[in-house]
């Protein structure tokens, strides 16, 4: 399938997204910035908003996942302003992570 660039720091939540990803077929790689998804050949990156500033996603060139915690409604703006491709609340990501990915690879 894809490799996936996660650039989340919460370890609870990154093991989550390597299971359900890994489990999906993809290839998780985890990195500490979207210029180092680029890098490492990924086809996407699912990012942690609350701790990566979303206008520094877009510039690796790769398609964007970023989740952010519901009530973050100023977090969820900016990403979409700075061009995130898919902006969703942490819950969803937690819940449809494959499904999500599959339609930004799409």
């Amino acid at each position: 399938m894809a490799r996936i660039a996660a650039l989340v720091p919460d370890l609870f939540f990154a093991s989550k997204v390597d299971a359900t990803l890994s489990a999906a077929g993809h290839e998780v790689v985890p990195v500490a910035s979207a210029e180092e998804a680029a890098e490492a050949g990924a086809d996407a990156i699912v990012a942690d908003l609350e701790a990566v500033d979303p206008e520094r996603l877009p510039s690796a060139g790769l398609p964007v996942l970023g989740f952010y915690p519901h009530t973050d409604v100023e977090t969820r703006r900016r990403a979409e302003r700075a061009g995130v491709d898919r902006v969703v609340p942490r819950s969803r990501a937690a819940r449809e992570l494959p499904e999500l990915v599959a339609g930004l690879l799409a």
